[in-house]
């Protein structure tokens, strides 16, 4: 599964590429996993395939005073840094950065955090936890502000256009069946998500 180079630069391809990227956020929005939402796209568009997470090391993150205050810390609690990226096949469909609290999982799940790829929400799930989202960021938007005065033909035009390998960016809090935050996540979504449809009118 390899994502287009380029979309057509015409009216219907710039709605159909912006009612993608809506329809993820809305069904992150209103789903507690993140994890369930893209496996219910691999389900769609990835032949049966399961997502996973890959470990990116070397690159951790110190959390900052803000996401402290997000999940209602201490200042000297700790905290764990994870970064993945969450696939579906050979199409990388978010990268997350995750810090969480080691205290309020398992031994069994810090221990999957750490020596193995399943995604974070899958490892989690027994906490019976919720989301809150805390930011949604649009970082592509193929369409004109006041798009739907706009006659077709002022976005259309020769050539294509390329969406940026970054599509939206949610930043949310887990929180677990008693309502105590234990995890801060930043997600971000990546144009494999968008299925060109061929051929476009």
């Amino acid at each position: 599964m390899t994502p287009p180079a380029s979309w057509p630069a015409t009216y219907v391809a710039r709605l159909e590429a912006w009612s993608q990227v809506t329809q993820l956020n809305a069904d992150l929005l209103s789903h507690d996993s993140a994890t369930a939402t893209l496996q219910a796209w691999c389900d769609l568009h990835g032949g049966g395939r399961r997502v996973a997470a890959h470990r990116v090391r070397g690159q951790d993150r110190a959390a900052g005073p803000e996401d402290r205050a997000a999940l209602g810390l201490a200042p000297d609690e700790p905290l764990t840094y994870r970064r993945v990226q969450l696939t579906c096949g050979d199409l990388v469909l978010s990268e997350a950065d995750n810090w969480y609290r080691p205290a309020l999982l398992t031994p069994e799940m810090n221990r999957m955090l750490e020596d193995t790829e399943t995604p974070f929400g899958v490892v989690v799930q027994p906490l019976n936890f919720h989301r809150k989202t805390l930011s949604t960021s649009y970082l592509f938007r193929p369409l004109l502000l006041n798009w739907e005065e706009a006659p077709p033909s002022v976005m259309a035009g020769p050539g294509g256009f390329q969406p940026p390998k970054a599509v939206l960016r949610h930043r949310a809090v887990l929180l677990n069946g008693e309502g105590t935050a234990f995890s801060l996540v930043v997600e971000t979504y990546t144009d494999a998500i968008l299925v060109r449809r061929n051929p476009f009118p």
